[in-house]
């Protein structure tokens, strides 16, 4: 469980919230008690807490276009949310997007900060001096798609020169900054060098946005899209989907690639029958997931959750037969319902047993700290917005 790949703090943090709901239940040791009844709330729609938050982020207005030949005047852009205009447009793709600020206040954010802190938070001090960014205090967002991945917040004070050492940088549109890596030497076994390229690239929008790309025409292109200059179709995530602490799009053939050997005839019928998956992840409490699989055929999507269904039955006999109890409880509380040309499954994680799971981080970070209790910092479960960037 020891993770001796030494990487920069947020992206640990935002890994290990983006994985612990899937991860959780194979940490442990010992004897487990039976599944207890659990009332989980899963995230199926917006709340009035989500719909709040959507609305103090729309704070981009794009200018109003000039009146046309006829002399009408064009209509005011509507205030939006930059982060999800940035999104990649059109169908099949995949961004999901992590409300790390939410989780980290929210219960499992506690115990995702000790494991994130079990050196004694020196790593996390030290990313703070060289990067000027807080991860716990500026961090909003994270988002990963296909093309790569983004991050918003408040990151007025970061040090990107320092950061990203040598890449060539230049303005780019009304308010961002591409960083290009550039040629660089690289010495061979033999002793020779030799010169290679690297295509990735780094943009910045007005101190708010952080986009990673495999290339600079990628993150020019998610500039682009955020200043208004990007193609006419709404976002792969619309403001009506914003809820949970995790949610988005899956493109079909990304979830596909997850399944087992042994599964690879269920893989292909997800190929044949589903279009898209979105689902969204409610860390309040227990964690909840849902996802939904929707299809053109309502029949062969029925037919295909019947298959997924039966697939997690017997997964959780064969869990219970070789005495697998973590994930034969995870499976108990794994359900799949129909609805027409979707269907929806459902899996939750009681809060308790992560909490027991992730104990080992408060002991070892209370350890690294010499023995005083861990300090949480903000009240568990209350958001925390980053200071906005001027």
């Amino acid at each position: 469980m020891e993770k001796r790949q030494k990487r920069r703090v947020w992206l640990v943090m935002a890994a290990l919230l983006f994985v612990v709901a899937a991860l959780l239940m194979f940490l442990g040791q010992g004897e487990e008690k039976g599944p207890a009844a659990l009332e989980v709330d899963f995230p199926r729609r917006m709340r009035a807490p989500d719909r709040e938050r959507a609305e103090r982020r729309r704070t981009q207005v794009l200018p109003t276009l000039a009146p046309t030949d006829s002399g009408t005047a064009a209509e005011p852009s509507r205030p939006r949310d930059p982060l999800l205009a940035a999104l990649p447009r059109g169908p099949g793709k995949t961004a999901v997007i992590i409300e790390a600020n939410a989780l980290r206040h929210s219960p499992i954010g506690g115990l995702l900060l000790d494991c994130l802190m079990r050196d004694g938070g020196k790593q996390l001090e030290e990313f703070r001096q060289k990067s000027g960014v807080d991860p716990l205090q500026d961090l909003d967002r994270l988002v990963v798609t296909d093309e790569g991945m983004m991050l918003s917040g408040n990151f007025e004070n970061a040090r990107f020169k320092d950061l990203l050492g040598e890449r060539v940088s230049a303005d780019y549109g009304e308010g961002a900054r591409v960083y290009e890596a550039g040629e660089s030497s690289v010495t061979n076994p033999d002793g020779t060098t030799m010169k290679r390229r690297d295509t990735s690239a780094i943009a910045t929008w007005n101190n708010q946005l952080l986009v990673v790309g495999k290339s600079p025409d990628e993150v020019k292109a998610a500039i682009d899209r955020v200043e208004g200059r990007g193609p006419d179709e709404p976002p792969a995530i619309s403001e009506s989907s914003t809820y949970g602490e995790m949610y988005g799009v899956l493109s079909v053939e990304m979830i596909a690639r997850l399944f087992p050997p042994e599964q690879a005839a269920l893989a292909q019928r997800l190929r044949d029958v589903a279009q898209n998956v979105e689902l969204h992840l409610d860390a309040s409490s227990d964690v909840a997931l849902v996802a939904e699989v929707k299809g053109p055929s309502a029949d062969d999507v029925t037919d295909l959750g019947k298959s997924l269904g039966a697939a997690l039955s017997l997964a959780r006999i064969k869990a219970q037969a070789g005495e697998d109890k973590d994930l034969a409880q995870l499976l108990d509380f794994a359900k799949v319902k129909p609805d027409g040309d979707s269907f929806t499954l459902e899996m939750a994680v009681p809060l308790a047993v992560i909490q027991e799971r992730l104990a080992f981080c408060r002991e070892e970070r209370r350890a690294a700290e010499g023995g005083r209790a861990p300090e949480t910092g903000t009240q568990a479960g209350v958001e925390q917005a980053p200071a906005p960037a001027r």
